[in-house]
């Protein structure tokens, strides 16, 4: 059963990653229908994990709660494509990726639970700043089609400052991942550990 929301959850987040390939919206009555189906689907998912108890109950609301979420964003993009409805769910699957994985770090003891926990914070975070990239660069690119030379070297730009703010936050994801771990040395062990941490998140 656990492998099957496990699938179910892959299934969802790879329809996440087609939703920009998606041009036709759907009717009301389609909506309507679809948002019951998703509902339907989180019932009879949730129910199963009453069967289970303690950290492995966890994990499979966790996986329940966010396969639903991304099937309502994944919904919503289908009915109303848009820059900003692709990003929503982009985040929503890396919120539901976020949840699960957290969840399963509570599996694990001291550092290298605390190590887990940064993990999962760190793919959350580089999930999020590629998505808020895209989003910014699709709509300058948008802005800017049309425009003046001038415009869109503007464009050109601001996308640099753009891709610039992502990979800052993404190096500084990884540094917390790699200070962690350090967190089980003491003294000069620690500090080297450190600056060795730094180097490999490239700060």
């Amino acid at each position: 059963m656990n492998t099957l929301r496990t699938h179910a959850l892959a299934l969802a987040i790879g329809l996440a990653f087609s939703t920009g390939a998606i041009a036709e919206s759907l009717t009301k009555a389609e909506h309507k229908a679809a948002k019951a189906q998703i509902s339907s689907d989180y019932k009879v998912a949730r129910k199963a994990c009453d069967s289970l108890s303690g950290n492995t109950e966890d994990i499979c609301v966790a996986e329940a709660q966010g396969t639903e979420k991304i099937a309502r964003a994944n919904l919503e993009a289908q009915r109303k494509p848009s820059d900003k409805a692709d990003y929503n769910v982009r985040i929503a699957r890396a919120d539901a990726a976020y949840a699960v994985a957290n969840e399963r770090c509570d599996d694990r003891a001291g550092n290298a639970k605390d190590v887990c926990v940064e993990e999962a914070k760190a793919a959350r975070t580089t999930a999020k700043a590629d998505a808020t990239a895209k989003m910014k660069m699709s709509v300058s690119n948008a802005a800017a089609g049309e425009a003046s030379s001038d415009a869109r070297m503007k464009a050109a730009e601001q996308n640099a400052e753009t891709r610039k703010e992502a990979k800052e936050e993404k190096v500084d994801a990884r540094y917390d991942v790699e200070q962690e771990k350090c967190d089980s040395l003491a003294g000069d062990a620690k500090d080297r550990c450190i600056d060795a941490a730094k180097i490999r998140a490239g700060k």
